[in-house]
């Protein structure tokens, strides 16, 4: 199950407590369970997939054709629809949903959301440039990026050069997220660390892509304790 994805809301940071005393900040997520719409046969696309339902929308805000796509499938609209390959479709059925128990087994996980928008920003604050000098004859001009092209040869600004421009407001992936604990009841999920964006914001949640060998921080408190059960050996 750790193929598919959720989706859920950023409500926001607080911490939890160990019984070490350890304190870990932690970003609290509200999750949306999935539905699948939508199950993709190899034989007909060429892959196996299954594509998934997420949040609540007024009929009235559909158009025509989607209207008539929830309808064939007999079930409730969705505001956003996702597709996600897969190696075995048997293990979904339309209709079937998904929650925070998809997550049971994993340690890591790889969040995707948007960054906070900071509007034009200049070369400064944006790229982390040092500025220009703050005297010998520099003018009205401590702040900027300096000089961007060249001579006559090529004689022109490359694409992609560091400057000044609008920042954030873009999707950016965090990888190898600790989940600290989850909350079936209240379907909330405590990360690790902060994550981008601000709140209320759209989180996209699924198991991480890389083979994670390190230990969480619950496994490091154990470790610590039974390193303190161990008798010392006796120097000789």
């Amino acid at each position: 199950m750790s193929e598919i994805a959720l989706i859920g809301k950023k409500i926001g940071m607080t911490r939890e407590f160990y019984k070490s005393g350890q304190l870990v900040p932690v970003t609290v997520l509200k999750m949306e369970k999935a539905r699948v719409i939508h199950v993709i046969e190899g034989e007909k696309r060429g892959y196996r997939a299954v594509q998934l339902g997420y949040g609540k929308i007024k009929n009235s805000k559909l158009t025509k054709a989607m209207k008539g796509y929830f309808a064939k499938k007999n079930t409730e609209a969705k505001k956003k629809l996702k597709e996600y390959r897969v190696s075995n479709i048997d293990n979904y059925k339309e209709g079937n949903e998904f929650g925070l128990e998809i997550f049971k087994d994993v340690k890591f996980v790889d969040t995707k959301s948007k960054t906070i928008g900071k509007g034009f920003a200049g070369a400064m604050k944006r790229h982390n440039f040092g500025g220009l000098r703050a005297t010998h004859g520099v003018s009205i001009s401590h702040r900027s990026h300096g000089s961007t092209g060249q001579r006559q040869d090529p004689g022109k600004v490359f694409k992609g050069k560091k400057m000044a421009g609008h920042m954030g407001d873009k999707l950016r992936t965090m990888q190898n997220i600790e989940i600290i604990k989850t909350d079936l009841e209240n379907e909330l999920l405590y990360l690790k660390g902060s994550i981008p964006g601000s709140k209320n914001s759209e989180v996209l949640v699924k198991s991480s892509v890389k083979n994670i060998q390190k230990m969480t921080v619950l496994e490091k408190i154990k470790a610590a304790e039974e390193a303190k059960k161990t008798p010392d050996k006796k120097k000789k």
